[in-house]
Formats: C-alpha cells, structure tokens, sequence
C-alpha cells in the first residue's frame, strides 16, 4: 500500500470568487504546514458528479505515489451520504460517496474504502454545508501526517457508483456517446483506438465514417494542426480517446452538442 506523501490535490466545483478553496488550504496548513498542494481544477461544473469523477480519472496518475486526491462536487452535502476515503496501491482518494470515484474504483476493484467516521479529523462546525473545509481537508492533512488508514473508520463495500456508459453495436455501427467537453469546445468520446479497430475489421474500410447529430467526419487526423476552421474533424487524443474538435475553435459551439451525445462510428 502507499506511503502518505505530504502532498494534497484539490477537486471541486468551488470556483475561485468565494473563500472556499482557500479555507481547505488554510485548514490543510493548520495541521501541517509542510503539505503541498495542487490545484487540479475548481471549475467543475456545479453539482457535476460525473464531470469531476472524468477530470480527477485524467490526471491522478501522473501525480508522485502517495499523493492525496480531494474531490469535493457534493451536491448532498448535509445528508447522509456518506464521506469517503479509499487508498489504491499507489494513491489516496477522499470524497463525497455519490459516485465521484465510479472511474476510480472500476480502475482498480482492490482499493479499500473506509468511510470517515472518526470525529478527531475532522472540524466543529455550527452548519453542515462546507464538508470541504471541516471534514474532507483535515482528514487529508491528518493521513498526511502519518495516521493510520484504519483509524479514520470501518470498511464498506458497498460505495455508490453511476452506470459507465460504453460503446454498443447497432447494426453495423459502434456506437459510443461524448463523456466530456474540455475548455476549448472539444467533444471527447468513450470510443478508442480499439473500437476503430473493431470497425475496420467489419467494414474493411482504412478509415472509417464518423457521424454525429447527423454531421459525418470521414476518418481522423493525427493532431489539431491538421483540422479545419470551418468543418469539424476528428482524431485520438492523448488520453486514447476519439475527440470530435474545431480548428482554433468549439466544436460543442459550433455543432451545440454535449455530454451524452450519440457517435457513430461506420
């Protein structure tokens, strides 16, 4: 299992006008004042459980073993959902139990969760609408200074996670939907280099058809630079995902698509 390093990523849906995120950070520093902490995004957007469970699977990994990831999108907070904390064999993951660590925990069916039951980690507070501050931020700094897993409380199995959706056949089609539109108006998709492989062995063509809210894009391009002003392409991103995008420009815009959106691939 992972050795705790003193550094700490935040994920939440917090924006930066409000005191929010700086009152996790200066709660983190409180306990101890040697943590790093990075920034992965506060711009989910409100409420989206599954867009912060997209972002937090894109990037944990490239962070050093031992690194705490604090996901905080909890529109339930004050229920009784309940909060989470779970360690894979090279990170720690603490968030709210709605479903944000789906991807996570499909990624590795070996983590162990605990739900964070012991009061000593984390804050008084006379409100129970900022979890991110009294609960979630003093329970990683706490893990961060070297208290034990089992102490923050009892094992579950039975963590809440959303249907992931993946590609089905239809016909002669595969189709995939769009699970993410980043910044820059790009449609990402479920499908991969191996669904496109799927597809040529059925339809015998090199480069197969790609239709989308009834646009067809014929084959992929291999970067941005190849794309086009005016029409949108296609190509696999860095995170081997087919990604539907607009030169210089928005796709979702353009086309005014989103999430959930039907790809086909022909």
């Amino acid at each position: 299992m992972p050795h705790p390093l003193g550094l700490i990523t935040l994920l939440t849906d917090f924006g930066d006008r409000d005191s929010f995120v700086a009152s996790m950070k200066g709660v983190i520093l409180t306990i101890n004042a040697h943590t790093a902490i990075v920034d992965l995004s506060h711009h989910v957007p409100p409420h989206s459980v599954e867009d912060a469970a997209y972002l937090l699977k894109s990037c944990y990994r490239y962070f050093p073993e031992g690194t705490v990831h604090v996901a905080v999108v909890d529109p339930g907070v004050g229920s009784a959902r309940r909060p989470l904390i779970a360690q894979s064999e090279h990170y720690f993951f603490l968030a709210p139990d709605n479903g944000l660590l789906t991807l996570i925990l499909a990624e590795d069916r070996e983590m162990e969760v605990r739900e964070i039951e012991n009061a000593d980690y984390r804050l008084t507070s006379p409100g129970h609408t900022f979890d991110g501050r009294d609960l979630f931020a003093p329970a990683a700094a706490w893990l961060t200074k070297q208290e034990p897993f089992a102490s923050f409380g009892r094992l579950i199995d039975d963590s809440k996670t959303f249907t992931i959706s993946k590609p089905k056949w239809e016909a002669m089609a595969l189709v995939g939907e769009i699970v993410h539109v980043d910044r820059f108006g790009n449609l990402i998709s479920n499908l991969t280099p191996q669904h496109l492989e799927e597809i040529r062995e059925i339809t015998k063509r090199p480069n197969p058809l790609i239709r989308i809210a009834g646009h067809t894009i014929d084959g992929l391009v291999g970067s941005y630079h190849e794309g086009d002003a005016r029409v949108p392409r296609a190509l696999i991103n860095s995170n081997g995902q087919l990604e539907i995008f607009l030169k210089e420009g928005s796709a979702a815009s353009l086309l005014q698509l989103g999430t959930r959106e039907a790809v086909r691939l022909m």
